[in-house]
């Protein structure tokens, strides 16, 4: 029963994230909302179970007052019907909006963890030139000599080129 009570009071805390708002949290926020959400649908739809039964068996006690011709009684249960339906109609609109939060988080969790980057290239890049053996700045000094080389080779064709064509003219 100390469970029962302590899942009651952690239900009876607000659900801090509303749904459709729930783009602008980590996945991790997500599916603890989630848990909430379905966690207390469980507790709602258990309630909501109790109060059919005891919704049938008031109804079955205006049938047996009215039976016996006690028509107080008949009347009192009437009104603890009344009561019972309204309470009944409550936890089914809550069921309802409550499997749509669920719903709508289920739909959202797939973009928000596609939307979250759990690679950095960058550092990825500067892990690996550590590994080698290279310090991160060496590796833009290389690239810088490389394209000179790149530039280099490209002007020593083109003049050779020309040196060709003119021979040849």
């Amino acid at each position: 029963m100390l469970w029962y009570a302590s899942l009651i009071m952690l239900i009876e805390t607000p659900i801090s994230q509303d749904p459709e708002n729930i783009r602008n949290r980590g996945v991790q926020e997500a599916k603890d909302a989630m848990v909430q959400y379905i966690t207390s649908l469980k507790l709602t739809e258990k309630q909501y179970a109790e109060l059919g039964e005891n919704l049938a068996k008031w109804t079955s006690r205006i049938d047996l007052a009215r039976s016996r011709g006690v028509h107080d009684l008949a009347k009192e249960a009437e009104m603890e019907v009344e009561r019972i339906t309204l309470k009944y109609t409550e936890l089914e609109q809550e069921i309802t909006a409550l499997k749509a939060h669920i719903e709508t988080l289920r739909q959202q969790l797939p973009a928000l963890a596609a939307q979250e980057r759990t690679i950095d290239p960058d550092l990825l890049e500067q892990e690996l030139l550590i590994v080698t053996g290279h310090l991160p700045g060496e590796q833009a000094e290389a690239e810088r000599a490389l394209h000179s080389m790149e530039k280099d080779t490209a002007a020593t064709a083109a003049l050779k080129a020309l040196k060709a064509k003119m021979n040849l003219g």
